[in-house]
């Protein structure tokens, strides 16, 4: 038996117990060592999610507990490797698929921990002791020596990479502006710095105290409070009006950065959007894209190649990961986990939170 736990509702989280399944010759079991928590696992345990009783957590990392022949030959494993495991459960046919973007997938039958598919069991999140593989899965492998609470932050890590870096276009020489300061934002400077920014220029708030520290000694050049300080005149100030190559927005729900980052990219610069507004409106001057010629990019998820370069930089130890993860909470704990994550637990200031069963 697998202990698992299931979002039954909003706010609503059950601890049960579930046989783990008897994988055939295509699939497999992993044994869940950890689970990175972001976000969008507060929006969806705040909601209750849209897809009924689910086992959430779409961030596993594991040990391949048992596998078929199949599967194995396909894979590239064997039982008793760590893998990473990608979100979204491709179909591999489509064009999506095709360019090696299994995030767009055109025709996904679902995705772990968010979108149930068809399977023997309800073990498809990793917020649980073991996980079913299903055929199609996206597998990378680790290096098993390395801590699970700092291997689990590979996501994080790959948004960086691919919403600072492989999206912005980062070149050698660039200064690159990050609004946001949590563990994606920080992730995006570290990609920055290794892709041979100059000068790397982080937002946050006040209350972001704690993460600014953090970002400071990762690799962030100078900080700013966006709610005490104008952040486009921080910057060209900052900079001698040179401005921003690239200027990534990781902030939640806040209109303000996606205006701020007009004005603080240089004529012919990138913007990257990749902090979601939950559907609000926001008011901007377009002419300023055109008359600036400015390249504006939103981004999605990560892929397998940002998921590579994640894992090449932990195992590379260039960097103090565990800088960044900041708690590690058990499968009961996962109200408390995420209560943590969100800022609302008078005197814990966190990061990075990983759930280890």
């Amino acid at each position: 038996m697998a202990r698992a736990a299931l979002l039954t509702g909003p706010n609503t989280v059950e601890v049960e117990s579930f046989a783990v399944p008897v994988h055939g010759d295509d699939d497999a079991i992993l044994r869940v060592e950890a689970n990175g928590l972001c976000g969008s696992d507060l929006e969806q345990f705040h909601t209750g999610g849209r897809m009924g009783p689910v086992v959430p957590g779409h961030e596993p990392l594991g040990i391949v507990e048992s596998i078929g022949d199949a599967a194995a030959a396909r894979w590239g494993v064997q039982a008793g490797d760590r893998v990473v495991v990608e979100v979204v459960l491709p179909c591999h046919a489509c064009r999506q698929c095709a360019a090696g973007v299994h995030s767009s997938c055109e025709n996904s039958p679902g995705s772990y921990g968010y979108r149930p598919f068809d399977a023997p069991t309800r073990l498809l999140g990793g917020f649980a002791e073991y996980m079913y593989l299903h055929p199609n899965t996206v597998l990378h492998r680790m290096d098993a020596g390395i801590p699970a609470n700092i291997a689990a932050l590979y996501n994080s890590l790959a948004a960086g990479i691919r919403w600072g870096v492989h999206l912005g276009g980062v070149q050698p020489g660039d200064t690159v502006a990050i609004f946001g300061a949590g563990q994606r934002g920080i992730a995006a400077a570290i990609a920055a710095k290794q892709a041979g920014a100059a000068r790397v220029i982080a937002t946050g708030l006040a209350k972001d105290a704690h993460k600014l520290a953090v970002a400071r000694e990762l690799g962030v050049d100078d900080t700013i409070y966006a709610d005490s300080e104008d952040v486009p005149a921080r910057i060209e100030e900052l900079t001698d009006g040179r401005l921003a190559d690239v200027v990534v927005d990781l902030t939640p729900a806040a209109a303000q950065p996606v205006r701020d980052a007009l004005d603080s990219v240089k004529m012919g610069g990138t913007i990257v959007l990749a902090g979601l507004k939950h559907g609000k409106p926001i008011e901007l001057v377009t002419d300023k894209l055109v008359q600036k010629a400015i390249r504006m990019v939103g981004a999605r998820g990560v892929e397998g190649t940002s998921i590579r370069a994640a894992i090449d930089l932990i195992e590379s130890g260039a960097y103090p990961l565990e800088k960044l993860n900041t708690h590690v909470f058990g499968i009961d704990d996962i109200p408390h986990a995420l209560a943590v994550l969100e800022g609302t637990v008078p005197g814990e200031q966190a990061i990075h939170v990983a759930i280890v069963p």
